[in-house]
């Protein structure tokens, strides 16, 4: 089975969110992740769904979306396309080696030490999924206290859009 990235634009009001997820659940496909914000427009929302599933599935998945009222444009992005994702760590460190040891993993990653306490650092890190794996996988020797990551937020590279009323370049 395959990951898929959906880009949907929406209208930006209640109840939206929750139509769109029902539709999933309705038809039995599981959400990988899901992350919505505002646009540079008030009126419309960005959601980004990942999705495992095969080709028809995915084409399902669409072609219901199409159907929603609220859903102004969908796009599966697969090629050409930038991905984030965002992840806070906190791990433990209750003494200096640790604490230091900590702070020169987040280095390399290029992450960001956001909190430091007596006992625990916390660390901001974005990437891609891979990024986001390898220092969880780095600081677990340390131990993980919390742990809080993100869903995929992705969009096409330079002129290719998912904009109201644009067509993809």
């Amino acid at each position: 089975m395959d990951l898929h990235i959906i880009g949907l634009l929406v209208e930006n009001k209640p109840g939206v969110l929750n139509r769109v997820s029902g539709l999933f659940s309705r038809r039995g496909f599981n959400i990988e992740s899901i992350s919505v914000g505002v646009t540079e427009n008030p009126d419309i929302s960005r959601m980004t769904i990942t999705l495992e599933g095969d080709e028809k599935v995915l084409e399902q998945v669409i072609k219901q979306l199409n159907k929603q009222i609220d859903v102004i444009k969908v796009t599966e992005l697969k090629e050409d396309y930038v991905e984030r994702e965002l992840a806070l760590i906190k791990v433990n460190a209750s003494n200096p080696d640790e604490r230091s040891e900590v702070m020169q993993v987040a280095d390399v990653f290029r992450a960001n030490i956001i909190d430091v306490s007596k006992k625990t650092v916390t660390i901001e890190v974005t990437g891609d999924q891979e990024k986001i794996d390898a220092i969880i996988d780095m600081v677990k020797k340390h131990g993980i206290k919390e742990l809080a990551q993100t869903g995929v937020v992705a969009m096409n590279r330079g002129k290719k859009s998912i904009k109201k009323g644009e067509e993809n370049e």
